[in-house]
């Protein structure tokens, strides 16, 4: 169940990877640019930032930490292995390795296995922690990221009401004062580097780029990357990422993620968890709408950010839901072509960004910013076929995704065996052996 589940979340976070991968950032956070408030794309929109946007990367970070328990049990029963610390952190270590090629080599500024590396460094010492004090731990750290967030929104706003404030007195020809001076200037900058004018040359730059050779794309990323590994990191993803992990171990330790929990829980879950999930993400959405994007405006329709609560919800939707539909066994099958998807996660991940950008960028096929928004969701389809397909293919001769053989032998420091024995010569031989040996 929890590789079943890594399945759907490395397919789910496509659905929102892809708007970044296929055309210019601020396409994203702003509809203006495009005037996009009617039609399939406006619908997409709406659709995917209520469903998905940031939901099933929380279950991917939820699992994360669920595996890091799971890891930890297993290196701890093996006395002739690597201690388990030497095999945490060396994993880890690697980790931190393959975002960075993700980042700076694959060209994916928006790569999390570098966040999830610095963040996992953290998780060892509470690895044996009951799983009541773990919830309350990712539960604390949602609410700093909370008040982090809720705090830059107010700050925006008094920045704008300031800003406001010492333009009509300027306007009343009123002498301004040191303070109203820098009030003024403030706000004028915040407005330059924010309208739709500047955001769309910004957006028409990153196009242009995007269909020049590597070599261009990789200098006009590296410093966008620099700044989501270190900036970002510091300010919001650290507190993100970590939230999901702490609920993610104290998930597996009660069982929640192996489906070893009643119906009536999962029910819960998925009514509790879409019904308050859904709701918070329309109330986020509708503010975005109502300000026209201006984040400024932002704290007159929203007393507090519960992004992370949203997210968390959707989560827990999502959990109920997979596991029901487990549970009812209305997908025995698809479960297991779905674990061997999430089995293969990390090499499923890193092939996101090089399908895609063999796909938008320039030397590659070249389609950045050439697809609607809704046609990008046909790029989806054809990735998660190629997940889907290639993944039951790959596991049908090998005992590992091949990023994740790679990774287990640097975490070894010993190649590690790849392919699988040939299951039906080993179960001819048993057949036998026990047909020979009645008494076995």
């Amino acid at each position: 169940m929890i590789d079943a589940m890594r399945g759907v979340a490395i397919l789910g976070i496509l659905m929102i990877n892809i708007n970044w991968f296929g055309m210019p950032f601020q396409y994203n956070m702003d509809l203006n640019l495009n005037n996009e408030y009617s039609g399939p794309n406006y619908y997409m929109w709406i659709i995917s930032n209520a469903f998905f946007e940031g939901s099933f990367r929380a279950l991917f970070s939820i699992l994360f930490g669920a595996s890091t328990i799971l890891l930890l049990y297993r290196a701890e029963k093996k006395p002739d292995g690597l201690p388990p610390a030497d095999f945490y952190y060396r994993r880890l270590m690697w980790l931190l390795v393959f975002g960075l090629i993700n980042g700076f080599i694959l060209l994916w500024p928006g790569d999390i296995l570098f966040s999830y590396a610095v963040c996992g460094f953290f998780l060892f010492p509470f690895r044996n922690m009951k799983p009541r004090q773990l919830l309350m731990i990712g539960l604390v750290i949602m609410l700093v990221s909370g008040i982090k967030a809720t705090h830059r929104m107010y700050q925006l706003k008094d920045l704008r009401v300031k800003g406001v404030a010492a333009l009509q007195l300027e306007q009343q020809h009123v002498k301004l004062t040191d303070q109203q001076e820098t009030d003024k200037t403030n706000w004028l900058q915040f407005q330059a580097l924010n309208n739709t004018n500047t955001l769309r040359k910004e957006a028409d730059t990153q196009n242009l780029v995007l269909h020049k050779k590597y070599a261009d794309i990789s200098r006009y990323y590296k410093s966008i990357t620099e700044q989501y590994e270190s900036i970002n990191l510091y300010l919001s993803d650290f507190w993100d990422v970590l939230t999901f992990f702490f609920v993610g171990m104290a998930f597996y330790k009660w069982g929640v993620l192996s489906a070893e929990r009643s119906k009536k829980l999962y029910w819960i879950f998925l009514l509790v968890g879409y019904t308050v999930g859904l709701t918070l993400g329309f109330l986020i959405i509708n503010a975005h709408i109502k300000t026209r994007f201006d984040d400024s405006e932002l704290a007159d329709h929203l007393v507090v950010d519960f992004y992370q609560a949203k997210r968390l919800f959707m989560a827990m939707g999502h959990i109920g839901l997979i596991t029901l539909l487990y549970k009812y066994h209305f997908i025995d099958r698809a479960i297991k072509v779905l674990a061997r998807v999430g089995q293969m996660t990390l090499t499923n991940y890193l092939m996101q960004s090089i399908l895609c950008g063999l796909f938008f960028y320039g030397f590659g096929f070249g389609m950045f910013g050439k697809l609607e928004r809704y046609q990008l969701y046909y790029v989806v389809l054809g990735v998660w076929v190629f997940h889907l397909l290639f993944s039951n293919l790959w596991l049908s001769y090998f005992r590992y995704g091949p990023f994740e053989w790679v990774w287990r032998s640097l975490t070894y420091w010993k190649i590690q065996p790849l392919k699988r024995r040939n299951n039906a010569k080993t179960v001819a031989v048993s057949v036998a052996s026990t047909s020979a040996n009645p008494v076995q």
